[in-house]
């Protein structure tokens, strides 16, 4: 069965998608079988490992809403495999208040794709409504990725308050598996302050890996490839090959 991990905060641009593209396909490139699960209405995942957005049929809305088989809607590519997104994801959280059990919609479609899998990365959208709660229902752990810049752990209390609340309400096995500092320079005084404050939030919680500002994982969405298709030699896919590494041997160890 697969390690469903929901990435995840509230706060736009802090990384989210970067981060489940470039997970998933370092991952991918370490032989481990990973599905990108793309939540988030803008699918900004999906184009970013390169399948057109617009043209997948079905996709996760057609899954939670219309009864498509999960199945028949996972795209394969050279980076991994994606259950695709599109814009009309953005009505599902309304079209799902009538439904039983809304919150447990996708963790119903992940079951039955999960035997296929080592890891399944949910990409969230920046909010914390059902469609968020839906995938930290669906997840066994959540990461965290958090920008090194200035209010970087504001609403993370937010987060973290809804967390608890899927926790003892829904999902009690949901855990921590780790914060990501992300948009890290080593040359600013600043960056140096957040990680420390994010490590004294999170306590043995934050991974070793630092993600950089680094301008290819900027340019890599636009060309629908993950970092290390793009520019295999850029800081940027260093970083997300370190922490692949980094997470496949702490899974190891469990």
């Amino acid at each position: 069965m697969a390690r469903i991990i929901a990435v995840v905060n509230q706060k736009g641009g802090v990384g989210k998608t970067t981060t489940t593209v470039n997970l998933t396909a370092a991952l991918h490139g370490l032989g481990k079988r990973v599905l990108l699960c793309d939540f988030d209405p803008q699918a900004n995942a999906t184009s970013g490992m390169g399948v057109d957005k617009n043209a997948a049929s079905p996709n996760v809305y057609d899954v939670l809403i219309n009864d498509a088989d999960p199945k028949k809607a996972v795209v394969s590519t050279k980076y991994g495999d994606v259950l695709p997104s599109n814009k009309a994801l953005a009505g599902a959280g309304i079209e799902m208040i009538g439904i039983e059990d809304r919150e447990k919609l996708l963790q119903q479609a992940l079951d039955q794709l999960s035997p296929n899998y080592d890891y399944i990365f949910i990409d969230c959208p920046p909010s914390l409504e059902l469609l968020t709660v839906n995938a930290l229902c669906a997840a066994g752990s959540l990461l965290v990725p958090v920008q090194c810049e200035y209010y970087a752990l504001e609403g993370l209390s937010d987060l973290l308050a809804t967390v608890r609340l899927v926790k003892r309400k829904l999902n009690p096995r949901l855990t921590l598996e780790g914060v990501l500092l992300t948009m890290f320079d080593s040359r600013t005084n600043l960056s140096l302050q957040v990680a420390e404050e994010v490590k004294r939030f999170f306590p043995g919680q934050v991974y070793a890996t630092v993600i950089p500002r680094n301008v290819r994982l900027s340019e890599a969405p636009s060309h629908g490839k993950p970092v290390s298709a793009y520019d295999p030699y850029s800081r940027g896919a260093e970083a997300y090959a370190a922490l692949a590494s980094e997470i496949a041997s702490i899974h190891n160890k469990n």
